[in-house]
């Protein structure tokens, strides 16, 4: 059963049989605009952006995976690529963007690694239908179990916002545990969102 995530909720990576989790996808969906006009409604395509950060036990950001990056130094993280429309004939349950984390892999002095999200185009996340976050075990074709889900559509903080920060999984006594975050920033490009983490949310 999915947790649906709530802001500043800390939960332990475990799967439904107490299992530790070691490899998770950690998946974006949602949906072209529809804008009304005169000669009636026309599709508006949408480009998020997922990425994610990666920083040390200092803080120090290490790296980051992003639709120009798509895999990390250490391998342990992959992009599926980047999604320039989105969902253009509603919900097809699927993914637009899915970034896939080897926990196993990651450079040992990786202590945070952070997703967060931009809206490339600069389009108002309160104006993107069914815009959704779920982290899973799988691959990006491939749904095993959905570990939590997190509902942006019908979060009114993210009205006037542009990007948002999803959650930071962190390393405690050599155990990978996630911090749901789920706040909106002010930031207009991604490595200003870097930043913003680095500054706020580790």
């Amino acid at each position: 059963m999915a947790i649906n995530l709530e802001k500043g909720q800390r939960i332990n990576l475990e799967k439904s049989n107490g299992a530790k989790l070691n490899n998770i996808c950690v998946g974006v969906n949602w949906g072209a605009i529809e804008r009304k006009g005169i000669f009636g409604t026309k599709k508006e395509a949408v480009d998020l952006d997922a990425s994610c950060a990666v920083y040390d036990a200092n803080k120090k950001n290490i790296d980051a995976v992003h639709f120009r990056k798509k895999r990390s130094d250490d391998q342990a993280i992959q992009h599926s690529g980047d999604d320039l429309t989105g969902d253009l004939n509603g919900d097809d349950g699927l993914d637009n963007e899915v970034i896939k984390l080897d926990f196993s892999k990651l450079n040992p002095n990786a202590n945070y690694v952070a997703f967060f999200i931009n809206s490339f185009r600069g389009q108002d996340f309160k104006d993107i239908p069914f815009a959704s976050i779920r982290i899973y075990e799988g691959t990006p074709a491939q749904v095993n179990e959905v570990f939590a889900k997190y509902d942006a559509a019908n979060d009114p903080s993210f009205a006037g916002s542009v990007s948002m920060v999803l959650g930071v999984f962190y390393k405690k006594n050599n155990d990978w545990k996630f911090n749901a975050v789920g706040v909106p920033t002010k930031d207009r490009r991604l490595e200003e969102t870097i930043v913003t983490i680095q500054q706020n949310y580790l």
